[in-house]
C-alpha cells in the first residue's frame, strides 16, 4: 500500500510538471488552423515575390511593381492576394518592399506581413 502512495504522489508531482512546462509552450496569441494556413500560404507568397523581384533586378538592372512582374513572366501569381489578403509591391531605385494587408474588418486578428530585399518576412504596422 506504501509503494502504492508513493508511486501515485510521483504521478500527481510529473503530472503538474507536464501541464506547468507545456503550458509555457503554448503561443500566447491563438490561431485558428484556417488563419495560420492563410498565414503562411502569404509569407510563401511574398518570399516568391520577393524572388521574383531580385531576378527582374539581376535581369533589368531595376526593381518592377506587381504587374509588371506578372506582364513580363518573371513569376505567375493566379491572383493579387489570398483569403482577403492583397498584395501591393512599392519599388525604388534602391530596393523593393512587398505588402500583404488585411481588411481587419473583415478578418480580425489577422495580421500585415511585409518583406523587402533583405529577404526577411516581418509583421508590418
Amino acid at each position: 500500500m506504501r509503494n502504492v502512495l508513493g508511486l501515485l504522489i510521483v504521478a500527481l508531482i510529473c503530472a503538474f510538471a507536464y501541464k506547468y512546462y507545456f503550458s509555457k509552450l503554448q503561443p500566447s496569441e491563438t490561431a485558428t488552423p484556417a488563419q495560420t494556413i492563410t498565414s503562411v500560404g502569404v509569407k510563401n507568397d511574398l518570399i516568391a515575390i520577393a524572388q521574383a523581384e531580385r531576378t527582374y533586378q539581376a535581369e533589368h538592372g531595376s526593381y518592377a511593381t506587381l504587374e509588371e512582374l506578372t506582364s513580363n513572366g518573371a513569376m505567375t501569381l493566379l491572383k493579387p492576394g489570398r483569403d482577403g489578403y492583397q498584395y501591393e509591391v512599392e519599388s525604388s531605385s534602391t530596393g523593393f518592399t512587398v505588402n500583404a494587408r488585411c481588411p481587419a474588418a473583415t478578418s480580425p486578428g489577422c495580421t500585415n506581413w511585409t518583406i523587402d530585399e533583405t529577404m526577411e518576412v516581418r509583421a508590418a504596422p
